[in-house]
C-alpha cells in the first residue's frame, strides 16, 4: 500500500501473505459469525478482569475512567474553532470549556450560544500525538445525546493523517447517532476509495441510547474489524471483503488515534430545529483498550 514500494508483490508473494493473515485469523480464534460471551469489568479495582470476548481472552493494557476530577491533558488535546464546518459543513464551535469531568464521567456538552461566529458551541478531544493504538479491543461505555442536527461520535483516525491525509489514512467510527433517531447507532470504516465512502452497519435497540449507558466495543484485528453494542455483534468487515470489492485496506498500515466529540449539524444530520432541545450531553464513563492474550 505504501507509495514508496519499490516493487510490487508477485502473486506468490501475495498468496503468501493472503496465507498468513488467514492463519492469524485461525490461531486467534476469530469468529466472524460473531459469538461473545458477556465481559465484566470494575471500575473500582486496580484490575479489570474480561472473561472471553469475541473467541479470544484480553488483557488491559490502556484505560481513561474519567475520575481523576479533571480532563487529563498528557491524554487529551482540545480541538478548537469551526474549521470551514470540518468536512461536513458542520454548525459548532469547538472549544474545551464544553468538556469536564463530573461524578466520574467525561461530559462533552453541545450548546445553542452564539461563539466565533457560529449558533453553537461543543468540544472535540483526541488523543492525537498522546496515544495511538493499532489492533485489539476497544470498550467505550456512554450516555449519548439526541434531538434533530445533533450528531456524537467516538471514532479513530489514523496517526498517518498528516502525512497522507483523509481519507487515506482510514477511519473507524466505533459509533456515530444521528439524533433524530435516537435509538440507532452506527459502526463504519472509511478508506482511500470513492472518496472515503464509508462501510458499516446499525444497530437498533427499543429505547433511547440517551436513556442509559451503554458499552460500544470494536475488535480489530489485521484482517476484521467487528463492532458491537452491549456485547452483541452488528457488523463485521474484513480484508477480503476489501479485496473482492477492489477496494483498499489501509487498518494494517499503522496505528491510530481516539477522537471523542458531539457535531451539531452537518450534512448527515441536518441543522437543528425548533424540536432540538439545548443543551445535549455525551457522558463517557470510560474508554478501556486490550490485546489478545
Amino acid at each position: 500500500m505504501s507509495s514508496d514500494d519499490s516493487s510490487e508483490p508477485t502473486s506468490e508473494e501475495q498468496t503468501s501473505n493472503r496465507f498468513d493473515r488467514r492463519t492469524f485469523l485461525s490461531t486467534a480464534a476469530v469468529s466472524l459469525g460473531g459469538g461473545v460471551a458477556t465481559s465484566t469489568a470494575s471500575a473500582a479495582s486496580g484490575q479489570v478482569h474480561t472473561e472471553a470476548f469475541d473467541g479470544n481472552e484480553w488483557a488491559l493494557r490502556w484505560r481513561d475512567e474519567f475520575n481523576a476530577g479533571y480532563i487529563d491533558t498528557g491524554i487529551w488535546n482540545f480541538e478548537t474553532g469551526n474549521n470551514n464546518g470540518w468536512g461536513n459543513n458542520e454548525l459548532q464551535y469547538y472549544r474545551s470549556n464544553n468538556a469536564w469531568t463530573e461524578n466520574g464521567h467525561l461530559v462533552i456538552e453541545a450548546r445553542e450560544e452564539q461563539y466565533g461566529g457560529c449558533n453553537y458551541t461543543s468540544a472535540r478531544m483526541t488523543t492525537q500525538g498522546k496515544y495511538n493504538k493499532q489492533y485489539g479491543r476497544v470498550d467505550v461505555r456512554a450516555k449519548l445525546p439526541y434531538g434533530q442536527g445533533i450528531w456524537p461520535a467516538i471514532w479513530m483516525l489514523g496517526s498517518n493523517i498528516g502525512s497522507v491525509g483523509w481519507p487515506d489514512c482510514g477511519e473507524i467510527d466505533i459509533m456515530e447517532l444521528i439524533g433524530s433517531d435516537p435509538d440507532t447507532v452506527h459502526g463504519t470504516i472509511h478508506g482511500p476509495d470513492s472518496g472515503g465512502a464509508g462501510v458499516g452497519g446499525s444497530y437498533s435497540q427499543g429505547n433511547w441510547f440517551s436513556d442509559a449507558y451503554h458499552t460500544f466495543t470494536l475488535t480489530w484485528y489485521p484482517d476484521a474489524i467487528k463492532f458491537f453494542v452491549d456485547g452483541q455483534q452488528f457488523f463485521v468487515t474484513t480484508l477480503y471483503d476489501a479485496q473482492n470489492a477492489g477496494r483498499e485496506w489501509v487498518f494494517d498500515d499503522g496505528p491510530f488515534f481516539f477522537l471523542l466529540n458531539v457535531a451539531v449539524g452537518g450534512n448527515w444530520p441536518g441543522a437543528p430545529d425548533a424540536s432540538t432541545q439545548f443543551p445535549q450531553r455525551m457522558e463517557v464513563d470510560y474508554i478501556r483498550v486490550y490485546d489478545w492474550v
